[in-house]
């Protein structure tokens, strides 16, 4: 059945990428205008990526083995999404086993795959946190879809969600290497994988990097991406166009950084027939990274071929 794949892959991501798009058209009336955009990029220009991901120790509201509640050390204003959240899967070993991160795609409306995922780490030793990111799960607004607003013409609301996703992820660390954690990995998939790869570039003690289908470019993914025809229809009415959105590439391009990962401890999978992260745009990450190994599986953006894979590519590198 091989042969069906492609077409299936077309299918399933013009099927997505519709509702992707018609949701975003829901929020037409909170296009970031040019005069908004500007000052944001003006105030944003002289910020290195710590400044701009900056985590402060975080101050717990809830605190367990298996669960952390924190405020968000950046906050959006929206009471539900500045609460961070994240839930940990502990080995036999505790805290001082070394701990995977995995960073969920965007919508994601369940997380029973990613504790399956979680329970295959535990097996080989390793404990699991999975963070909710912005706008996602018990972080999602009222009367919100799951992930709704993590992604719209808002392109300000945008930045500061990633921004909320990286900086929690390095409290959560610092919380962490706290209670005798020195090693990490990082395992994320598209949206999740994004923030994991703005991740690896400021943490220095994450022994693996394994990126399912990442958003690499930020301005292929705004002007060129089928999920983005909505983002980009409404920008283009704001007068806003990619001359503006480059200027902030610098903080949330994972092109224009590099981990401190040995590039053979970094996996990047790529679906053959992906449209929304396409082969070229993984390509140029991989060879930015100074030849991260590539993974090509027959699919598009959404699938499990991918995951499978992955994953024995990762175990072969932490047995």
């Amino acid at each position: 059945m091989t042969f069906l794949r492609r077409p299936w892959a077309r299918v399933t991501e013009t099927t997505t990428c519709a509702l992707l798009n018609l949701g975003q058209w829901r929020h037409r009336q909170e296009a970031t205008t040019r005069e908004k955009l500007d000052a944001y990029l003006a105030a944003c220009a002289p910020l290195d990526r710590k400044a701009f991901y900056s985590a402060p120790p975080l101050e717990p509201i809830r605190e367990s083995e298996t669960l952390l509640v924190w405020p968000t050390p950046h906050p959006s204003g929206l009471e539900d999404n500045d609460r961070a959240s994240a839930w940990l899967q502990l080995c036999p070993r505790g805290y001082a086993a070394p701990t995977v991160l995995i960073l969920h795609a965007l919508m994601s409306v369940n997380d029973n795959g990613y504790r399956r995922l979680a329970a295959k780490f535990n097996a080989l030793g390793w404990n699991a946190a999975f963070l909710y990111l912005p706008f996602h799960y018990s972080r999602r607004p009222h009367g919100y879809l799951n992930g709704e607003l993590a992604i719209t013409a808002d392109l300000i609301r945008n930045s500061e969600g990633l921004r909320q996703a990286v900086s929690e992820l390095r409290q959560l660390m610092a919380w962490l290497r706290a209670r005798g954690g020195r090693e990490f990995g990082l395992y994320g998939t598209s949206y999740g994988a994004w923030a994991g790869a703005l991740l690896a570039s400021l943490e220095e003690d994450i022994s693996f990097l394994a990126l399912l289908q990442p958003i690499t470019d930020t301005e292929h993914a705004i002007w060129q991406s089928p999920a983005g025809a909505t983002i980009r229809h409404l920008l283009r009415r704001q007068g806003i166009d990619p001359t503006m959105t480059n200027r902030h590439a610098h903080l949330t391009s994972p092109l224009h950084t590099r981990p401190a990962i040995p590039p053979e401890r970094i996996i990047l999978s790529m679906g053959a027939y992906d449209r929304i992260a396409p082969p070229d745009r993984v390509e140029a990450l991989a060879a930015a990274w100074n030849g991260a190994r590539l993974i090509s599986s027959p699919q598009g953006h959404f699938g499990y071929v991918a995951a499978r894979e992955m994953f024995t590519a990762v175990r072969e590198i932490i047995a």
